[in-house]
């Protein structure tokens, strides 16, 4: 297993593996929301928690469509069925792996984004928190459409359609969480709370749901 997460963060980081270029992603939508809003430096503060989670999400479901589709062209995803380690597992593995590539940098340069949209010390850390904290749900869930899709070609638009709907609680609660500190007397414990119990879950459930996918989608 340690080989196969080891294998999984080079095909991620690689050019062309999605990694990088779901950094960039991030890096634009957000630096673009401040030119359609306007010079209002209160309005960019109040919502920037609202923007680095859509930044997020929308960076997160564009490298998820190659989470098995390079395993498909090459077939090692026939011998991943084959094999003996639960696909469970291996889809597990998988994620984590993609987290750490994808999810992982854009929590890292929330910091600095968040600098530039006005955002107080203590709503960027609320913010970068929430965003460790949720942003692994979404690679489990989009594993699902991963799943789903990796027999589609240009499956990309697809998995985004399936996905995005299931990820409406995670960014409630993710913004909700993030927003506390700012909007006071709003809670924080409550939303996060809800956030980390939306991880635990999808964390179960996604990596079954995608095994299950990978097993109907290859009969």
């Amino acid at each position: 297993m340690g080989a196969l997460f080891i294998r999984e963060l080079r095909l991620a980081t690689r050019v062309g593996g999605g990694a990088l270029m779901g950094a960039l992603f991030f890096l634009i939508v957000v630096t673009v929301y401040p030119f359609g809003v306007g010079p209002d430096l209160n309005l960019l503060a109040r919502i920037g928690p609202a923007i680095l989670w859509i930044g997020a999400l929308l960076a997160t479901l564009l490298s998820l469509d190659r989470l098995f589709q390079a395993d498909r062209d090459d077939g090692t995803l026939d011998l991943i069925l084959m094999g003996e380690e639960p696909l469970e597992l291996v889809v597990l593995i998988k994620c984590a792996a993609h987290w750490v590539a994808t999810g992982l940098p854009l929590v890292l340069i929330s910091p600095l984004l968040a600098v530039f949209m006005n955002m107080e010390p203590i709503a960027i850390g609320s913010t970068m928190l929430t965003l460790a904290v949720g942003t692994p749900a979404l690679t489990f869930i989009g594993a699902i459409g991963a799943g789903l899709t990796v027999t589609l070609r240009r499956g990309g638009l697809l998995l985004a359609i399936l996905v995005l709907p299931l990820t409406v609680p995670i960014l409630i609660f993710g913004v909700a969480a993030a927003n506390a500190p700012v909007l006071q007397p709003a809670p924080f414990l409550t939303p996060f709370l809800l956030l980390s119990a939306l991880t635990l879950f999808s964390a179960v459930i996604g990596p079954i749901a995608a095994a299950a996918a990978l097993r109907f989608t290859s009969d």
